[in-house]
């Protein structure tokens, strides 16, 4: 059955979007006036962003800090993501686990049974070797480095050049941060792992729903079935993962915590041989990550032409009861157009859900254009 979604006209879209980004009105106001969900307003802005950027029609300004609220409303509608009250120490820490990842769309109730580990189309890249190559790009994080430096809060970044055999970081790599529904990429790895066979119907079901929908009942159905943290400990130690450390909270799972080079360990189990995973679980995963909801399709797609090829995933939590302090992420792999890189991006301390999107938006448009399709003699970086 196809998927349903909110029609919204083109030019109904860029009316909204203007309103934000011509004017000094927030994205919390605009989405209340016209009773749409600021998460879809948000990407709007972004989308007329980029628009303005590629005609060279000038951008205002972004604001460091947003206006009045900017707390996203999301409805919870029949009883979804009951909540164990031995988790909830604290109201910071129920507002981190009601909103680790974002309310699934109600869409996912009518949607039809997935099948059974199901192929789908992806570049052959996918199932690659390791590549000789001997001529070396150049170190693409410097103006990333730059950008940041003027941004609130603390970002991480790890970026692998798959074609050019190199790595680069920015920020504390080492200091381990909250997942939020990142963690549901390595799930999924877990549960692919221990079922080599395939998955049942009702199992890649719910990891559709969890993978491209960020559904929080589906994430936790299969983090019950995969063990809990105990499930997520054993997958890491056979990927390599160094930095990290399982939730304890037999439902919290976002508050996983991670570096973003475990997070690049991750998905290059999704994209390069050899892998703990099959072909054919590398090609089920990739392919749910391909097919995010639009909505979602934020962060490391930022500045990435159509024509490109992103498979993504993106966390988003209020560590602060006041939404005053958001974790928000974002891993994945971009291919095409002469680019072929994993990124993930961990940041913490944005004032707002919008100005931590915003910046990993920024940031990923930086390290497209930094990763040319041409070559250098530069030796920097290693893989």
């Amino acid at each position: 059955m196809p998927r349903e979604y909110q029609k919204y006209s083109p030019e109904f879209r860029e009316e909204v979007a203007r309103l934000v980004v011509g004017t000094s009105r927030t994205i919390a106001d605009v989405a209340r006036e016209y009773q749409i969900d600021e998460t879809t307003v948000a990407n709007w802005v972004r989308a007329c962003r980029e628009k303005r950027r590629e005609t060279g029609e000038p951008v205002p300004p972004e604001r460091a800090r947003l206006r009045g609220p900017d707390r996203v409303s999301r409805t919870l509608s029949g009883g979804r993501l009951a909540i164990a009250g031995t988790c909830l120490a604290t109201a910071a820490t129920a507002g981190a686990l009601l909103y680790a990842g974002g309310w699934a769309s109600s869409r996912a109730a009518t949607r039809s049974p997935a099948p059974v580990l199901r192929v789908r189309s992806s570049p052959a890249s996918v199932l690659r070797a390791p590549e000789s190559v001997s001529a070396r790009r150049t170190d693409p994080l410097g103006p990333a480095a730059t950008y940041l430096a003027g941004r609130l809060g603390t970002v991480s970044v790890a970026v692998d050049d798959l074609a050019a055999h190199q790595t680069w970081t920015v920020g504390d790599i080492a200091r381990a941060q909250d997942t939020a529904s990142i963690v549901k990429v390595e799930i999924l790895e877990t549960l692919l792992a221990r079922h080599p066979a395939g998955l049942t119907q009702a199992q890649a079901g719910l990891a559709e729903q969890m993978i491209e929908d960020s559904d929080n009942d589906a994430a936790t159905a299969l983090w019950n079935a995969i063990g809990h943290g105990a499930g997520i400990r054993a997958f890491g130690k056979l990927a390599g993962l160094a930095g990290t450390t399982p939730s304890v909270c037999l439902q919290c799972w976002g508050l996983t915590t991670t570096t973003p080079l475990d997070q690049l360990a991750l998905l290059r189990e999704l994209v390069s041989a050899p892998s703990v995973l099959s072909a054919a679980a590398r090609r089920f995963a990739v392919g749910l990550m391909r097919d995010v909801t639009p909505s979602q399709r934020w962060g490391v797609s930022g500045g990435v032409p159509p024509r490109a090829t992103v498979a993504l995933k993106d966390g988003w939590l209020p560590l602060q009861a006041a939404d005053a302090d958001w974790q928000i992420n974002s891993i994945g792999w971009v291919s095409g157009l002469g680019r072929d890189y994993l990124i993930a991006v961990l940041s913490t301390g944005n004032p707002s859900e919008f100005y931590g999107i915003e910046t990993i938006d920024e940031l990923s448009a930086i390290i497209w254009q930094r990763l040319t399709a041409r070559f250098t003699t530069d030796s920097a970086g290693t893989r």
